[in-house]
């Protein structure tokens, strides 16, 4: 067997040795793990650079961009850390930073949830996910078998995160596992990239391909917010990525994405000239065929995307890839949760028409 990745910390090593007890209870208390000790992965920026340990945009963001967007930057979208185990309970103990745990659409599984999944000969397999019913949360998760194994924890898609532990009983090994040194797929989008209406946080399309292309990923969803805007292309050309994914549409018309998505991609071209970019046109909202200002939107949007992108080619850029939008969420109309956002099925459905196109955009196929 493989043994998994791992990184060792003489500190980790020392709090292997603690055994805690509460009133003599037969139950050790778990010996706790903080993630930021050994890196989050999900982030474009980290450290100093960072205004709060699980933010998802730069300290200087807040006087770069609109408020919204940093506020929907604080949400902890498409982060995540791993570790290995061989315990048979794992418990995380966490607290978000907003009173929202759910949404009307979304549930707090998805929202305020923290996704657990595990390597098993080398495909990543769903485990737990909490259940938060207040800010603070602390799950466990029993009767797993004592196993040298993987973990792979998501945090919260819609909720800004404010610490969070790992804990395994007194006697367990653990080895954190660093952050990949490969270079990221970084997700530019709506509330669909944010996670909008995942049940849990590791079946929003960026995991969901994450997981698959075996790459970090960085999702840089702002529900509402995705608007090509160039100062957010700014901040998203200081990352050097695998390949950009620009998923807009959805939160634009036709005449902003005439104005802005050129802007947006020479703009990313002037410092980034050869990292593939992806122009995803608008997913088709489900009851579109019984409406006709969906379907009329979709075409308008749709059309001058790829004016914009003819245009471009014709101009001489290279590494330009258009993505259709008719098959990211299937065509039976059962891929939604209210018509525009992607329950599960959708979010696999997102998955599955990326998928081939990232493979080739960054050479894996």
């Amino acid at each position: 067997m493989t043994r998994p990745p791992t990184i060792r910390s003489g500190i980790l090593a020392a709090a292997l040795v603690l055994s805690l007890r509460i009133g003599g209870a037969d139950e050790p208390v778990p010996v706790w793990h903080d993630p930021t000790t050994w890196g989050l992965e999900g982030q474009g920026w980290v450290g100093d650079d960072l205004a709060a340990p699980f933010d998802r945009l730069p300290a200087k963001a807040e006087r770069i961009v609109r408020p919204a967007v940093w506020n929907l930057s604080r949400h902890s979208a498409g982060i995540c850390f791993r570790f290995n185990t061989d315990a048979a309970a794992i418990h995380l103990r966490y607290e978000v930073g907003g009173e929202r745990l759910a949404m009307p659409h979304m549930p707090a599984t998805g929202v305020s949830g923290v996704d657990l999944y595990a390597l098993d000969d080398g495909v990543w397999k769903w485990v737990d996910v909490t259940r938060p019913k207040e800010r603070s949360t602390t799950h466990a998760v029993e009767g797993l078998e004592p196993v040298l194994r993987t973990y792979l924890a998501y945090l919260p898609l819609y909720n800004s995160t404010t610490r969070i532990e790992v804990g395994v009983p007194e006697g367990a090994a653990f080895e954190p596992v660093a952050p990949r040194a490969e270079k990221p797929i970084v997700f530019y989008g709506t509330s669909i990239t944010h996670g909008a209406c995942a049940s849990r946080p590791g079946m929003a399309h960026p995991a969901i391909l994450g997981r698959r292309l075996d790459r970090p990923v960085i999702n840089l969803g702002f529900s509402g917010n995705g608007k090509m805007e160039p100062e957010i292309g700014a901040l998203i050309a200081e990352i050097d990525a695998a390949a950009y994914v620009i998923d807009c549409l959805p939160n634009m018309v036709a005449e902003e994405i005439e104005a802005r998505a050129a802007v947006l991609v020479e703009e990313l071209r002037e410092i980034r000239p050869d990292i593939p970019i992806l122009l995803v046109e608008d997913r088709t909202s489900a009851n579109a065929w019984i409406r006709r200002n969906l379907r009329e939107r979709h075409a308008s949007s749709r059309a001058a995307l790829i004016r914009t992108y003819e245009g471009l080619v014709t101009s001489g850029l290279k590494g330009l890839i258009h993505v259709p939008g008719e098959p990211l969420l299937g065509d039976d109309t059962e891929g939604t949760t209210d018509g525009s956002h992607p329950n599960d099925l959708g979010f696999q459905r997102h998955a599955d028409a990326l998928e081939p196109i990232l493979r080739q955009a960054v050479g894996m196929d």
